[in-house]
């Protein structure tokens, strides 16, 4: 998709075209009522009445003729919104399932949401009003102009003379915009960080008794917001107040009914020519008006629209598929991992995960456990060295059977607005509900479940509102139904409660069973076990060996127990 507002449009701008012409025909067509009726005038007020019924047939023909055309301009619009929103929405969903899923890490969930929804549908006024709207507010002008100018020359530049002031204090108005509408959005963002600390605080606050502490975060950053947009709005009001009337249907009038009295008495004008000014004149100002609306909103789309071809320049992960694992051993040979280029988070690992066998990642926060362990499912793609799953580098390893061949289970548990029964099979839509059920049992969240209100059927969210320690072992229901032979998995009870904690490790120990496992390791009595430990710093590894090695070898894991062992007496 091409970026920027004329590529997401491309789908569309054949609607659009024929759109804008409807809408021409429609904006000339509703001149036609005007000019019957400064006719009729015209010949009443000379005695003429012949034909005036057919100058009234030509009013009405007019209506007609705009009626039916703004109607077809409109519903194209509409029908065009409508179908690119589809297809941005469908671009963005298909464009997601290929970018490294460690880019979303890395964002929140507001900004994909923002992109896929808010600035798409930021684009709805644009494509459904804003286009035929501007087109309606140039053509209709310069038509009446036209016609204008063919009466009297000299009227029609003092008529058209109000539309540079309107112009001149419009622009006026609109200086800084950018600047003004960029502050604008962060003094909201100020508002509502304030709102999300004060709510989801409030149990702490309150205990420590600092209510009033936080409380004044708020309204300080309220404060500031209103002042700000005081400030703002106070300035353009004025400035917009006079470019109003400038432009305004009684200023218009004067104009013309005081430069066409002049003209009259000069003799340059006949007094009946000065209706069809009056009236057209007066026709002048709601399509001008409509012009800044119209450019607002094109300002709107096109920060819309690039926000949107950020999202879409994300450069996918790339997929060869020439590649089948034979078996299921995991090797790192000379990985080295940078999110940025320059600095190396990850360097000259090696190391390989048996199949069947456990191994923990260790080390103090920032040390690249979560980066290494991410490579094995192509979170991320190692920027120097190989990982391989049974002898297939994952880079080109068919995307469906990596994931079928490798599981992680995390700490920030994420499940879906959907059922529980969706939620779990999320891996395998096909299971059966005996499947289902087979694996919430073995994960210990069975019972639970049929305590919600509609047991498996339960909408997340809705009907369910889950604790954390239930939430993961949903998850580990999810994890033991995919059933992949590798499981990756930060340490599901780094924050669990003593009850859940035994909940969980129980649905844990079913779920690794006879599993290549890689575990991000917090709680270190939990790795005792563990058939190979790596110990991490800086990004390499910097011991490695089972627990007892690692103990007898008196070196930084051991330092890291007897630190561990001390704090818990």
């Amino acid at each position: 998709m091409e970026s920027g507002l004329g590529g997401l449009l491309r789908p569309v701008r054949g609607a659009l075209v024929m759109a804008g012409a409807l809408q021409v025909v429609s904006a000339v067509a509703g001149l036609v009522p005007f000019l019957a009726v400064a006719e009729i005038g015209r010949r009443l007020l000379a005695g003429e009445t012949s034909e005036l019924w057919t100058v009234a047939w030509w009013a009405v023909g007019g209506l007609l003729v705009r009626l039916v055309t703004m109607m077809a301009s409109t519903g194209i619009t509409h029908f065009a919104d409508a179908r690119l929103q589809d297809h941005v929405r469908r671009e963005i969903a298909r464009h997601l399932g290929t970018v490294p899923l460690g880019w979303f890490d890395a964002r929140s969930s507001g900004e994909v949401k923002r992109a896929a929804q808010d600035d798409v549908g930021a684009l709805h006024h644009l494509v459904g009003h804003a286009i035929t709207d501007l087109v309606a507010a140039v053509v209709t002008p310069v038509a009446a102009l036209v016609y204008l100018f063919t009466l009297d020359w000299r009227l029609s530049l003092l008529v058209l003379g109000v539309l540079p002031l309107f112009l001149s204090a419009y622009a006026v108005m609109m200086r800084g915009y950018p600047e003004k509408m960029a502050a604008h959005t962060a003094a909201l963002g100020r508002i509502n960080s304030a709102v999300v600390e004060f709510v989801q605080g409030i149990a702490v606050v309150k205990t420590f008794g600092q209510a009033r502490r936080a409380h004044r975060r708020f309204l300080r950053a309220t404060d500031d917001f209103a002042d700000f947009f005081g400030s703002w709005a106070g300035s353009m009001i004025r400035v917009e107040a006079v470019a109003s009337a400038l432009i305004s249907p009684a200023v218009m009038v004067l104009v013309v009914l005081g430069g066409g009295t002049w003209f009259v008495a000069q003799g340059w004008l006949a007094p009946v020519d000065v209706l069809p000014f009056v009236l057209l004149g007066v026709g002048l100002t709601g399509p001008v008006l409509s012009l800044g609306y119209g450019a607002n909103s094109l300002r709107q789309a096109r920060d819309a629209a690039n926000r949107i071809g950020t999202v879409l320049a994300v450069p996918p992960l790339p997929i060869t598929r020439d590649q089948e694992p034979q078996g299921n051993h995991v090797r790192f040979e000379g990985v080295a991992f940078s999110y940025d280029g320059r600095t190396e988070v990850l360097s000259g690992i090696d190391c390989v995960l048996e199949p069947g066998t456990v191994t923990a990642l260790v080390g103090a926060s920032g040390s690249g456990k979560s980066t290494l362990a991410g490579l094995v499912p192509r979170f991320f793609d190692a920027t120097a060295g190989s990982v391989t799953i049974g002898g297939a580098d994952v880079r080109s390893i068919d995307p469906d059977d990596l994931y079928r061949r490798v599981g992680f289970v995390f700490q920030d548990v994420r499940l879906l607005r959907a059922t529980i029964r969706e939620n779990i099979a999320l891996g395998r839509p096909e299971a059966t509900d005996g499947d289902v059920i087979a694996v919430a049992r073995a994960a210990q969240i069975h019972d639970r479940i049929t305590e919600l209100p509609d047991g498996y059927d339960t909408v997340v969210g809705e009907g369910a509102h889950l604790s954390g320690g239930e939430s993961q072992r949903v998850s580990i229901a999810r994890a033991l139904l995919a059933d992949t032979p590798i499981l990756v998995l930060d340490e599901a009870t780094a924050f669990a409660d003593p009850e859940s904690e035994a909940a969980i490790q129980d649905a844990l120990s079913t779920l690794v069973a006879g599993r290549t496992l890689l575990v991000i390791a917090h709680r270190l009595h939990t790795i005792a076990g563990a058939d190979q430990i790596l110990v991490l710093d800086q990004g390499r590894i910097v011991e490695r060996g089972t627990h007892d090695d690692l103990l007898a070898a008196g070196g930084r894991y051991a330092a890291m127990v007897a630190t561990t062992m001390e704090a818990a007496r």
